[in-house]
């Protein structure tokens, strides 16, 4: 079998999708830990900047002289102005160097002038925070570098993402096998399935494990199985049709090639014979028909009342002569299934029995129900079916040497047991006390009850009707 090539296996969809996710897992967990820290930095930052205005707040020190007092922080600094003039400035190092960044003493000066003490401001050494206290001789200012205070928590993120890069390589190659070895059963699979041809369904695949790719092979084994069997059922169909097909060919052939055209009644006889014998076929190939459609599984579905249908099958088999029908029971249960496959079944069985019962003697029709199954039966008092050969009357083309299933297509109780399987049900043979045979359909009842009892049957001539109560 010839494979489209893809741009894109599964196998690469599968790990980028993992690796996605991953990444993105990554980036959220990074972005989170990054801005939670640059938050803690920057509090901090502020704490100290409270603590200082407190300090300075109670100490009666003027600007210059606190300032010399203060021991800086290697991202920090203090000046005193007096106005834009610096007094006095911490040292660096280990301070940051501001009292020569014109610029932002001119900022510090005109926030301050305006009454901003506290807040943002620009610098040689990027942004910075600042918080101003008023002294007897001027403004002490503290200066905390926001990007130096940053370093640590901009280290640890650049660690991070080189981390989290170098991990989801890791995982990419490994990733890259596990999920190689994880397709090699959908690999083989594939391989295995190819090879198979419709003159080879024997191959079986091995499941390995408990996952769901071992339940998908036992799916495929079990597919192949039911495969098997139905081309196998075909292939027997078709062999019996052929044997089937041979013997009123034969007949007809012999005839013609042993006819005389110039006798009248031979070619009379002749014709006859072969006219019976293609219709003999015609019956052959609507059983055919109806036995394919019941296999096929082109069933209608509704819900039916059993004692209705029961009603309709002994209407409908009192047509047939030379016998007494009457309805032993009714079940007043509903099935769900097609109708007319079921009356087709049921009467089915009905001239099975009217065939191999001696004119005159009675036939029984009946239903009865359980709570899981309802049996729809006919009950002969004719010769039987020995119960050795029970097993094989529902083949096709299997007659039995007692004369029951002789003449016909040899495909009616293909044909019932067919109707009956695909109703989910079944059929059975039991004896009939004193002699004959009881022939029953078992199909699940839908546990939906017939609301009204059916009222006694009464005799019809030869037919059981069911009549409706008046008043």
């Amino acid at each position: 079998m010839s494979r489209v090539t893809r741009p894109v296996s599964t196998r690469v969809r599968l790990l980028g999708a993992i690796l996605g996710v991953v990444l993105l897992g990554m980036i959220i967990a990074g972005g989170v830990t990054f801005l939670v820290q640059s938050e803690r930095v920057v509090a901090n930052a502020q704490r100290q900047l409270d603590g200082f205005v407190g300090a300075v707040s109670t100490s009666n020190q003027d600007a210059a002289t606190l300032v010399d007092t203060v021991i800086p922080g290697r991202t920090d600094a203090t000046i005193a102005l007096d106005g834009d003039r610096v007094l006095a400035s911490t040292p660096s190092p280990p301070g940051i160097e501001i009292a020569d960044d014109a610029a932002l003493v001119a900022s510090l000066a005109r926030e301050i002038a305006a009454g901003h003490t506290v807040g943002r401001a620009d610098s040689a050494h990027g942004p910075v925070l600042y918080a101003a206290v008023q002294t007897r001789d001027g403004v002490a200012v503290q200066v905390i570098s926001i990007d130096q205070r940053m370093e640590l928590v901009t280290l640890s993120t650049v660690t991070y993402a080189i981390t989290a890069l170098a991990v989801l390589v890791m995982i990419g190659i490994a990733g890259w096998f596990v999920t190689g070895r994880l397709f090699s059963p959908l690999r083989e699979l594939r391989d295995r399935t190819d090879a198979i041809t419709i003159d080879d369904l024997g191959t079986r695949l091995r499941a390995h494990g408990n996952d769901e790719i071992s339940d998908l092979t036992t799916s495929v084994n079990s597919m192949l199985d039911r495969l098997a069997m139905s081309v196998d059922a075909q292939r027997q169909l078709l062999d019996d049709v052929r044997h089937e097909l041979k013997t009123p060919i034969t007949i007809v052939r012999g005839h013609l090639e042993m006819m005389d055209p110039a006798d009248p009644h031979d070619v009379a006889e002749t014709r006859d014979l072969g006219i019976a014998e293609l219709d003999r076929l015609s019956r052959l190939v609507d059983d055919i028909d109806a036995l394919a459609d019941v296999e096929a599984g082109s069933l209608s579905a509704a819900v039916i009342d059993v004692g209705a249908l029961t009603d309709r099958v002994a209407e409908l088999a009192g047509a047939i002569p030379g016998h007494a029908w009457t309805v032993e029971q009714r079940a007043r249960v509903r099935i769900h299934g097609d109708a007319d496959r079921l009356v087709q079944a049921w009467l089915q069985l009905a001239d099975n029995a009217a065939k191999y019962t001696p004119d005159g003697t009675p036939i029984e029709i009946g239903s009865t129900a359980d709570d899981t199954t309802a049996h729809l039966w006919v009950r002969d008092h004719g010769p039987g079916i020995p119960p050795a050969a029970r097993h094989r009357v529902f083949r096709r083309f299997d007659r039995l040497s007692t004369g029951r299933g002789i003449d016909g297509s040899g495909l009616g109780l293909s044909i019932v047991d067919a109707i009956a399987k695909a109703h989910d049900g079944a059929c059975s043979i039991a004896d009939t006390p004193g002699g004959g045979a009881t022939v029953a359909l078992h199909i699940p009842v839908t546990g939906a009850q017939s609301p009204t009892e059916l009222p006694t049957p009464v005799r019809a001539g030869d037919v059981v009707m069911q009549r409706e109560a008046t008043g």
